[in-house]
């Protein structure tokens, strides 16, 4: 892997993962982290949050589909202080009770792109936020009845982070992201593989616009302290049955 440094980076809160980005994210882009169901794209959503709560920044996190408590306990369990007052949780989910978000926004931002870059542009306007999670982005896509419609909104909340200078992090569990895989700054796909009869885990770059990357796919595993990639080894896809 070549050495590479960028002027400015920023920790995704995983070391193994900053080497492979050589030396972490290029601040105030959008993100993209895609895998399957329980490749742990919400728990490297929150070490990218909580990395930036560790830096003093405040940290807004948009759940979609976990809900807020289920979420806290998973975390905690990962030695995640989501209580923390510099991360702000919004849990829209549909059966919670904060679906409704503002007090004076009585509409639910859960069925639309827009809504969601209109709520954060109304909370940016009251607090800054350095980092935002929308975990995932999967829902709105689903939700979205129109797929010109769709793309249409993609850039434009794409375009109004980078306006305010927000580094974003979102998932999907799509394997085919089509307009968001264009527009983000970087793609960050997590595998998982059948090798000889155990079940091996992937992580590999696939896009990292303004810098050289490891191309390469590493083995990672979900400990009880969270993700940590080991940049030492390499998954051979040759040799595996992907699941």
């Amino acid at each position: 892997m070549e050495t590479f440094q960028a002027a400015a980076r920023i920790s995704t809160g995983v070391e193994g993962l900053d080497r492979m980005l050589n030396g972490g994210l290029i601040p105030g882009r959008s993100y993209l982290v895609k895998g399957a169901p329980g490749t742990g794209k919400t728990t490297l959503a929150m070490h990218f949050a909580m990395a930036g709560v560790s830096n003093g920044e405040n940290v807004l996190f948009v759940t979609l589909e976990e809900p807020l408590d289920n979420l806290r306990a998973d975390m905690l369990k990962l030695g995640f202080n989501v209580d923390d007052p510099r991360l702000e949780i919004i849990d829209a989910t549909p059966a919670s009770d904060n679906y409704v978000l503002l007090e004076d926004y009585f509409e639910s931002f859960a069925k639309s792109l827009e809504r969601l870059t209109d709520t954060i542009k109304q909370r940016m306007a009251i607090k800054r936020y350095s980092r935002i999670v929308v975990d995932p982005i999967t829902i709105l896509k689903l939700a979205s009845g129109n797929e010109m419609d769709y793309r249409k909104s993609f850039l434009s909340f794409v375009k109004s982070m980078m306006k305010m200078k927000v580094t974003v992090l979102l998932t999907s569990e799509l394997q085919r992201t089509d307009v968001e895989e264009y527009i983000v700054g970087g793609i960050i796909e997590l595998r998982n593989f059948e090798i000889d009869g155990f079940m091996v885990r992937g992580i590999k770059i696939t896009k990292f616009r303004g810098s050289d990357f490891d191309k390469a796919l590493r083995p990672y595993e979900i400990s009880d302290r969270g993700i940590v990639v080991y940049t030492d080894k390499v998954v051979n896809p040759a040799k595996s049955l992907p699941l």
